[in-house]
Order: C-alpha cells, then structure tokens, then sequence
C-alpha cells in the first residue's frame, strides 16, 4: 500500500512500466537530484521577455490603429495568445507524463494554483504558461520567498491583478496628470490583497484593510517595460509611479526607497508564522486529507519557520510524516490529475495539445483557468458530483477506445494500483464485456478515481 501511496498520491499516478519502489520514502526524496527545471517541450516555447514584448507591441499598435482596423488587430491577437496557450498546455501535459520526478511535478502544479492567474483575462492567455515556466518551475526546490518574487513582478500576474496600471495618488505621474487636468488613474489593491489573503498570510491572519492599502501604496511602479524598451527583463519599477514616503504594514513601518520598499515587506510577509502556517496547511491538504490533521500543520508550520522557508526540507518533513503514508482517507483527484493519471496508466507519453486542453474543458477544470486568484478547490465536494463522474466516464470510455484492444485491463489494474486494488473492482473489471469496457472500469473505479 505504501508504494501505492507514493505513486499515486505524492505522484501522478502509475505507469504500466514502472516497478512499484522498494522503497516509497527514498524514492519520492530523490526525485529532487532527477527534477528538470524545463524539459524539452518547455525549451521549445517562447519564454516570458518574448513574449511580453509582443504582447507591448501589439498593445501599442492597437492603440496607434485606426478604428476599423482595432478590432481585425485585436482578433489576431487573441488567435496568436491561444495558439500559444495551447501549446503552453501541451508541454505541461508533456512533462507530466514523462517526467522522471512526479513528485516534484505535482508540486509544480500545486504552486501554480496556489500562485493562480486565470486566463479569463485576455492579456494573460498567452503568458499564463510562461507565468509556470519561469515563476513557478524554477523555484519548486528552492525557498518560499524567492517563489513569491518571481509571481509578484511576473507579468501574467501584474496583468492579471491590474498592479500595471497602479499608480500612487501622490506620485509625481499622478501629480503630473493632475496638472494637465488629465484623467488620473488610480491605486489598484488587487495584488496587495490577494498576495496577503492568498499568496502568504491567509484569512484571518489580523490583517486589516489599512494594510492592504499601505501594502498596495508600497507596491505602486510595479509594473511592465515600455512596449519600445526591448524586453530583455520583463519587469520594471517606475519611479515616477510610486507613492512617496513610509509605509506602515502589520505595525512595522518601511521606509526604503522605491522598489525596495515593497520588497522589505514581501521579505517579512515571507517569513510570518502566518505565512508558515497557511502554506503547511495547504500542503498537508493536498497531500494528506481534505481536514489537515493539526499535528502534521504543527510540524510542518514549524519546519517552515526553522529552514526559512526552505521548500525542500518542507517536503522531506511531509513525506516522513506518519499521517501522509494512512490510506484511511484517501483524496479525491481533481480533473486535472485524474487526466494525466489516466494517461500515464495508458502508457501514453504524449497527447496532442489540442486535445489535451478540449479534454480538460469537457472535465470542467480547463488549464490555467479557475476564475478566480484562491485556484482550484482542493477538496472532495469540489470534483465528485454526479455529473462531473458523469463527463469522467465518457472520457475514460474515449480513452479505452483509443487504446484499442491491446491493453488488458485485468493485467494493468494490479500494476497501476500495487497493493490498493479491491476485489470488487477486480471483478468488475474480470466480467466486463469487452476489453475497452473493463478499461475504462479500471479508469473510473472507486480506487483509480482516488490517490
């Protein structure tokens, strides 16, 4: 049952190939020496600076466009960002199901959600892969705080939670502005709230909204290049944005200057025991039960705040945790890894991106996009209602079809689930009336449908 657990529970599931491991908790620990950053399908997509510029760029032209010609331009566009998107999914899927470390690409996939932007917004379409390439990819096996950097000056995120535009009442664009009787745009606080809210502290950590606004002040000239800056940094603090003077937050007061004003927070908020104990909480979460048991929080709250967020020695704490390797409550699996599990039970090594993202569609947890910045639920009532079974099982009976008649699902159920397949699952499977028909039993059976 333990390497069950490993494999399909810190994992994504099985592949007929795979031997189950002697040893589970080794095996999970050295996949940190086996992780690739970016695999080949990532190498071959345009990276973050790129696409940013032609993202300016087009901004830009649409501006200076005549009217008629804006919407045309606009069109364009969007094809551009989907096909982008698109292929974005593909390689994500890609490295999931050839990866070498499943357990570091299921992290991968929980920052992602943790650190969420949606692609509901039109701008981030064709950055939201990127935003996991190089926001997220890199700083999986790396400390908390550097994690939080790279999503906050991201521009997927600064897009996406208007911080671009945000300017400080009182700075000198503002002051300017006023001046020239211009329209003044104003201080945006989604980014400040949702980093305190979502990204560090949580709810009801004692944050007030005077702290949001002072955290929003501090954050203004957060923003992106100039469209004809040449992106070589797809970041850039603008002074001439920025609210002048200290900022108080959470009673400490900041009084560096510029960019690093924001940054000292983000420091602090980084390292809060608050900080420590929402991210525990969600990882124990996702990998344990949908209640987190309040010792595992405990320990791994408090390994959290020893390391400095160091996030592997916050993994090797979960993975030795006695509470992580119980199968009494299983987790139910999201569309997502219930998909990629599927695939890798297949033996399947690629699906065409196309494919993969009208999958995830039908599934009702389209990639990248979950409406809102809290990402996808992560607990049972979230993914198991009846018509949501119901859309599994036409894809599973899809994906048996695929396969054909060459996969003998009484041969594969035993490997895919070492030790937690159940006799009656076995037999369903051993009377089906066809091959696909007990292949795609196996694909929605009680024990497959769960890790």
């Amino acid at each position: 049952m333990t390497a069950a657990i490993a494999l399909n529970r810190f994992g994504l599931g099985a592949r007929p190939q795979d031997a189950p491991p002697a040893d589970p908790r080794g095996w999970l620990l050295g996949q940190f020496e086996r992780y690739e950053a970016l695999p080949a399908a990532w190498q071959a997509l345009p990276r973050t600076p790129a696409l940013t510029q032609a993202l300016l760029e087009r901004q830009r032209s649409l501006r200076e466009a005549a009217e008629g010609d804006r919407r045309a331009a606009r069109q364009a566009y969007r094809r551009e960002a989907r096909a982008t998107y698109v292929s974005a999914a593909g390689a994500r899927a890609d490295s999931a199901l050839r990866t070498g470390a499943p357990f570091v690409e299921r992290l991968v996939h929980f920052w992602a959600n943790h650190f969420a932007v949606s692609i509901d917004k039109v701008a981030v379409v064709g950055l939201a892969g990127a935003f996991e390439a190089d926001a997220i990819r890199p700083h999986v096996l790396g400390r908390f705080e550097h994690m939080l950097l790279a999503t906050a000056r991201h521009p997927a995120m600064l897009l996406y939670l208007d911080q671009a535009r945000s300017i400080g009442p009182e700075s000198p664009a503002a002051v300017r502005a006023a001046g020239r009787r211009q329209r003044r745009r104003g201080l945006n606080e989604n980014l400040a709230r949702e980093i305190l809210e979502l990204h560090t502290l949580g709810v009801r950590s004692g944050y007030t909204q005077a702290d949001v606004t002072e955290f929003a002040r501090a954050l203004t000239g957060w923003t992106l290049p100039a469209a004809d800056a040449g992106v070589a940094e797809p970041f850039e603090f603008r002074r001439a944005m920025h609210e002048p003077g200290s900022r108080t937050v959470l009673g400490r007061t900041y009084a560096q200057p510029g960019e690093e004003q924001a940054r000292a927070i983000l420091h602090d908020l980084a390292n809060a025991p608050a900080t420590a104990r929402h991210v525990a909480t969600k990882l124990a979460r996702h990998f344990v039960a949908d209640e987190p048991p309040p010792a595992l929080v405990q320990r791994l709250s408090e390994t959290f705040l020893r390391t400095g967020g160091d996030l592997p020695a916050l993994y090797r704490e979960l993975v030795n945790a006695p509470q992580a390797w119980t199968a009494a409550v299983p987790k139910f699996k999201s569309p997502w890894e219930w998909a990629i599990s599927a695939l890798r039970a297949l033996g399947r090594s690629e699906i065409a991106p196309l494919q993969l993202a009208n999958v995830m569609n039908q599934l009702a947890q389209p990639v990248w996009r979950p409406g809102s910045p809290a990402g996808w639920d992560d607990v049972a009532p979230a993914w198991a209602a009846p018509d949501a079974l119901v859309r599994r099982v036409e894809v599973a009976q899809r994906l048996a079809a695929q396969a054909g008649a060459t996969v003998d699902a009484r041969a594969l159920a035993p490997r895919v689930l070492p030790g937690a397949l159940g006799e009656a699952t076995a037999t369903a499977i051993a009377r089906a009336e066809s091959p696909g028909s007990g292949l795609a039993l196996l694909l929605v059976s009680p024990e497959f449908l769960r890790r």
